[in-house]
């Protein structure tokens, strides 16, 4: 076999989940690890720092520079943050996997809780849904703009550019980093949906690639983050929106969690949804009762 080309972005974190990618595609196929080689590719997000990923061409900055490598054949598939990917995307690429899903939570770093961030305090993020739900909990708090890689924002914090910052315990835990922050349960800080999971792009049209990157497929994640995905796009939310969304299975079922929320959290709307997983009208009604019942402030961000 010619040796399979995973594309990821250059973090430390996007390295670690290729690696993770090519290790499992090993093991699922009994080949050699140097069967498959990483390719970096340099994306804007990575380039552009100082600003929000909104303000500058929105998710896209992560994910167009590998689309275009992978429909021109310089990679056979493209490892990616799924929270990180647009919800619509092009015909020619498809979600072949997604790997058993992470920690969904959120870490609180630099204050043991949210409580302890002190009086008038800062936090760092540069998340619209992170910044709404923490003004929603602490309204005296300022936030702030950090933008960049773990290490990038653990500096900045460290500088003492804010007081607190939010990372994804997913990917704290994917680089070494179990003893950062402290947790925060899910049914204090709702999670960005896709939250956790690692998923992996093909280009449509390649059946041998389906077929080789489809025997790492976690069923479970993969039903619940396209349940996650299918919300938004219900919704029509984009990266200024500030949506937290989580979908879970038990017993066969899926329930799926939203909150929506206003820019400065004081308008918030929850709630959720059970069904089949497999269940393409789930996260299209939940979109719809979520609307329906939603504050004026809210309802304005996802009715334009």
């Amino acid at each position: 076999m010619a040796v399979f080309k995973l594309g990821t972005r250059g973090s430390p974190l996007a390295l670690t989940q290729a690696e993770m990618v090519r290790d499992a595609l090993a093991a699922a196929h009994k080949l050699p690890a140097d069967a498959f080689e990483i390719v970096v590719i340099k994306t804007t997000g990575d380039k552009v720092q100082d600003r929000a990923l909104a303000e500058i061409g929105g998710k896209a900055l992560w994910t167009k520079e590998l689309d275009r490598a992978l429909l021109n054949g310089e990679i056979d598939a493209a490892v990616h943050s799924m929270k990180d990917v647009e919800t619509i995307r092009p015909d020619m690429i498809a979600i072949a996997a997604m790997l058993p899903r992470a920690d969904v939570r959120d870490r609180l770093v630099g204050a043991a809780s949210i409580e302890a961030i002190p009086q008038g305090g800062v936090l760092g993020t540069s998340s619209p849904r992170r910044a709404a739900q923490m003004r929603k909990l602490r309204p005296d708090l300022s936030i702030v703009l950090f933008r960049g890689n773990v290490d990038t924002r653990l500096a900045k914090l460290a500088a003492g550019e804010a007081d607190a910052t939010l990372l994804a315990a997913a990917g704290l835990d994917r680089l070494g980093r179990h003893d950062v922050g402290v947790e925060i349960p899910d049914n204090v800080l709702l999670p960005a949906p896709a939250q956790g999971a690692v998923g992996v792009e093909i280009r449509a049209d390649d059946a041998h690639a389906r077929e080789l990157v489809g025997a790492i497929d976690d069923a479970a994640t993969h039903r619940c983050v396209r349940a996650e995905r299918a919300l938004l796009a219900a919704l029509k939310a984009d990266c200024h929106s500030p949506v937290a969304a989580l979908a879970t299975i038990e017993g066969g079922i899926l329930t799926l969690e939203a909150e929506l929320l206003s820019e400065d959290g004081a308008a918030h709307v929850h709630g959720s949804i059970e069904g089949a997983p497999l269940d393409p009208a789930l996260p299209a009604a939940l979109a719809r009762d979520l609307l329906d019942r939603a504050p004026e402030a809210v309802r304005r961000l996802f009715e334009g």
